[in-house]
């Protein structure tokens, strides 16, 4: 599976090169003027819209694998028509893909390969910041709970810069989930009371339920090592 997401990855990268491969039609001016040549997109942005409603659909019903085949075609009219946006939402529903087909190296390279690359190239940093969100959700999955930690941070940081208190609250939990994993429970704690205390300053119930689940794994992993 690792040689083909590569190999994926490896079409996705030279996609910059075949988007601009384009039909020319030189049509002559009545007068005989000189041609005017009209650029022809090879594909339509229709097709990459059809496709990923379809794979929306797919991922629905639970079937991940023709979803992430769909997902890539999306993913590669939309890069071919230069609508990045979209191209990027396309590449995150992959990664989200391998993800639920519990093949978090996969999920991992999409991310970091092309997620990432695109964003940067794009400027955009709130895509860039939802990526750093989701490379910490893979990692942690994956048991890498260094690297979890690492791109959580950086959401933080991110979500700092672009004043958002949603993201923050989600990049202080995803930290707090890393630190049950790594049983480091006293600080896990300490960061959830932030995130609460964050929740609560700007009046969000969005967290409550998350909050409460993670203060009752905590109470159950401490009972239990008390016991």
């Amino acid at each position: 599976m690792t040689k083909i997401v590569l190999a994926l990855i490896g079409l996705f990268a030279s996609l910059q090169l075949q988007a601009q491969n384009i039909d020319k039609t030189d049509i002559q001016e009545p007068n005989g003027g000189s041609a005017i040549n009209i650029a022809v997109s090879k594909f339509d942005l229709e097709d990459g819209n059809s496709f990923f409603e379809e794979a929306e659909d797919l991922e629905r019903k639970g079937d991940y694998n023709e979803a992430l085949t769909l997902f890539g075609k999306a993913a590669f009219e939309y890069n071919s028509v230069k609508n990045f946006n979209r191209y990027g939402q396309a590449i995150i529903k992959m990664s989200s893909m391998h993800y639920q087909l519990g093949r978090f190296t996969d999920a991992e390279q999409i991310l970091l390969n092309v997620a990432l690359k695109n964003y940067s190239k794009t400027g955009n940093r709130a895509g860039i910041m939802n990526t750093y969100s989701l490379l910490g959700k893979v990692y942690l999955a994956n048991t890498k709970y260094t690297q979890s930690m690492w791109f959580y941070t950086q959401q933080g940081i991110l979500a700092k810069q672009l004043k958002s208190n949603n993201a923050y609250i989600e990049s202080i939990l995803g930290i707090v989930q890393v630190k049950i994993k790594k049983k480091d429970f006293t600080l896990a704690l300490r960061d959830l009371k932030s995130a609460e205390w964050l929740a609560n300053s700007i009046k969000t119930t969005q967290y409550k339920a998350q909050i409460k689940d993670a203060r009752e794994i905590i109470a159950s992993k401490t009972a239990t090592k008390k016991g």
